[in-house]
C-alpha cells in the first residue's frame, strides 16, 4: 500500500499521527509527513485517511 499526503491542503491537525504514529509525523512545517509508509500494517491507514478533515491522505 502506498501512503501519500497532500502537503497543500494539510491542516497539521495531527489526528493521522494520533492513529498512525508509525507511519505519520508533523514536520516543522506543522503539516503530515509520511516517515515509514511500510509501517502501514501496523496500524490503520485507512482509518486515519478516513478521519483527516481536508482528505489530504491518500492510499492506493
Amino acid at each position: 500500500m502506498k501512503v501519500t499526503v497532500d502537503h497543500e491542503a494539510c491542516i497539521g491537525c495531527g489526528s493521522c499521527v494520533a492513529l498512525c504514529p508509525e507511519v505519520f509525523e508533523l514536520g516543522e512545517d506543522g503539516k503530515s509527513h509520511v516517515k515509514n509508509p511500510d509501517a502501514c500494517d501496523q496500524c490503520n491507514c485507512q482509518e486515519a485517511a478516513d478521519v483527516c478533515p481536508v482528505g489530504a491522505i491518500t492510499l492506493e
